[in-house]
This record gives C-alpha cells, structure tokens and sequence, in this order.
C-alpha cells in the first residue's frame, strides 16, 4: 500500500490522501483499516452478536469482496471474525444533511462522445460534533477537525475483481462516488433535504448501508443493467438519512435509485439527454412543476431546475464542468450557512476517469487531478 498527499495541507481546509493497494482483498482490507486507525483512530464497534453473525453471513452469500476486506481488518485488529464479538466495518457515519448535484450526459449528448457524469459534493464545513450542534440549536465547538476535513482517493486493485477508484469523505470501507475498469460509475446524494434528523440507532444494521451501496456495485458490476439487476436483488438500510443513488455507464445507460421510507424502490431514467438529480426524491416530485425552495431544502429544487435547463444540450468537459460550478454552494449562495462545494468531480465513464478539484478556502480550490482504475 502507498500513501500520498494530492491536495490541501495543514494551513487549508481539507489535506486529500491518496491510498493505492493491491493484492487480495483480505490483504487490502488490513492495510484500510490500518489507515483508518492512523488518519481518524477509528476503532471497532461492540456488537451485539447475533445481529452481527447474521451481517457476517449477509456479506460473505452476497458481498464476498467486503466479507474478506473485513477478514483483512480482523487481522490488523488481532482478533477473529467469526467471533462476531466486534463490528468490523464502517469506519464512520452516514452524511447528515449534504447538499450535492449530479447529472449524466450519455455518449449522443457529448462532444467527446462518451459518456460524462459530473458532481458537486456539497456538505458542512463543521465537525462531527458541530453538526448536532448546529441541528440542536447548542454553542459551537471549535476545538475539532471539520468532519468532512479528511477525504481519500481509493484506488484498489484487487486479485479477484475490477480495479476501482473511490472518494470518500471519512469512510475508508464505503464510497461518496467512483468508478470501475469496466466504465460503472456510481455517486450518492441525500434524498429529501427538507425531512433529514440525525438517525434514531446508529448500529450496523443487515445488508448495505447507505455509504457501502456504491462501493458494493464497483465491486460486483460491470454495467447499468447489472447494478439494476443488483440493488433489487439486495437488503439495504440508511439510519434514517434517505440517500438516492446516480448509476452510470460507459454505454451511457444510467438511472437513479431511490427507496422511499417504506420500503418501495424506484428507478428513474431519460431518455431526453441528461440525467439529474439533487436533493429531492424524483419519484415524489417528478422532474417539472417542482415546488420553490424554502429555509429547509437547501436549494434543491432551484439547482435541479438550473440543470434540467440544459439537459437536452450537447455538451463538452470544459462546458460540464461550467454547469457544475453554477449550481456550486459558495459563500454567497449559502446564505450564511456552513456548507460549501467542498469538490467537484467530472467523470469520463468511456475512459474510464475521474477528474476532481478540492475545496481548501472561499475561492480557492486545487488543480483539478485525474485518476483511473
């Protein structure tokens, strides 16, 4: 495994960290959680055994990949998976209240003429413990690293299934968005800005959280197709913060998934140019006559409008990533609020690319860096 610093540092909002590893996914996962020790002292969960015996089984019939990553984390620990005395996964917790926007031009509406997805990942500038401050009405603290301070780029390339590049903002075992050597790329976003709370249980719960869902598809598909194959086919769980789902590509098929509180699934498509999505639920609201924001939808429904306009455009990177910064969560945009675009990512599905720029202070981002399985 190597390690590496691609952007930010001690005098900037966020230091990026880059992790290439290879081998089996027993071995990758032992060097992840040595790094989750190091970057954010994580350590396991008791587990309340039953639950977490059946979550081992759950993984090891459905999701091999990560059942041997958490092999690989058992070792780093010194203990024995099938005790089922420790949660094993899940270096941290879901985003509450991220603000993001997603759109996907298939190959036919590109320049390029492959396919491009790109993203704003839009969350708070606070720490862990600002958050429940800042939803509880309590006095900041200003002793902690903003949550979101410490992000990775990923790049695993496993003995036994696609190489992959992921980003993710604290959880070294689950993913905000990637791709695949095969083109699949994959990026979350919350679903229902206006009806978030912080989750009642936190515990790991059966099948896949929310963070774990886009790494699961980079893991165990190669197309569109498969993934919608996979996700209804698959136990999922969000502890309460209901997350949709952008699923793209290199043949520019794509959807989103979304689950409503209960239990319905829903895949959205177009066939009329791009693909968007925000931070409402499409199958609710549909995609015209939305309503007008308010204090509580962090612009959902403003930015969702502000895409769709173009959506049946023909589009290049460089005119991409000028839709991406005019829907961008700024100090002017966010209305006195803490959250801002903390990256923007362009991805080039048919080359099989990830293009990203990093918030390090109003105004000032990284070069944008590309990476590729």
């Amino acid at each position: 495994m190597t390690t590496d610093i691609v952007a930010g540092g001690d005098t900037d909002f966020m230091t990026v960290r880059r992790i290439t590893a290879s081998g089996s996914q027993r071995e990758i996962g032992r060097e992840l959680a040595d790094a989750a020790r190091a970057t954010y002292g994580w350590a396991p969960q008791p587990a309340e055994r039953r639950k977490a015996r059946a979550r081992r089984l759950w993984f090891e019939r459905n999701w091999p990949q990560h059942h041997a990553r958490m092999q690989g984390t058992a070792d780093a620990l010194g203990v024995d998976l099938e005790a089922d005395e420790l949660y094993l996964d899940g270096l941290a917790g879901v985003p509450e209240g991220s603000a993001c926007s997603v759109t996907f031009y298939p190959p036919a509406f590109t320049k390029e003429g492959s396919g491009l997805l790109g993203r704003n990942y839009d969350f708070f500038t606070v720490s862990q413990a600002g958050m429940v401050a800042l939803m509880s009405g309590e006095p900041m603290p200003t002793d902690q690293p903003a949550w979101a301070s410490r992000p990775h780029v990923l790049h695993s390339r496993p003995d036994d299934g696609p190489a992959t590049i992921v980003l993710t903002m604290d959880q070294l075992d689950g993913a905000m968005e990637g791709i695949n050597e095969h083109g699949l790329a994959v990026a979350l976003l919350m679903a229902d800005a206006q009806n978030t709370s912080m989750p009642e249980d936190g515990s790991p719960q059966v099948g896949l959280s929310g963070l774990q869902l886009p790494r699961f598809l980079l893991d165990t598909c190669a197309t569109a197709e498969e993934a919608r194959a996979a996700l209804y086919d698959t136990k999922q769980h969000d502890h309460g913060v209901q997350l949709h789902y952008l699923v793209a590509d290199a043949s520019g098929d794509a959807f989103v998934w979304e689950r409503a509180s209960g239990g319905q699934e829903y895949v959205t498509s177009s066939d009329r140019g791009a693909l968007c999505v925000t931070n409402h639920p499409l199958f609710r609201h549909g995609t015209s006559d939305l309503p007008q924001d308010d204090a509580e939808s962090m612009l959902t429904y403003g930015r969702y409008r502000a895409l769709a306009a173009q959506a049946e455009e023909t589009v290049s990177g460089e005119s991409l990533r000028a839709v991406l910064d005019g829907v961008r969560f700024d100090a002017a945009t966010a209305e006195g609020y803490p959250v801002r675009t903390l990256w923007r990512s362009v991805f080039d599905v048919g080359a099989r690319s990830m293009s990203t720029e990093f918030y390090l202070a109003d105004g000032i981002y990284s070069p944008e860096l590309t990476f590729e399985p």
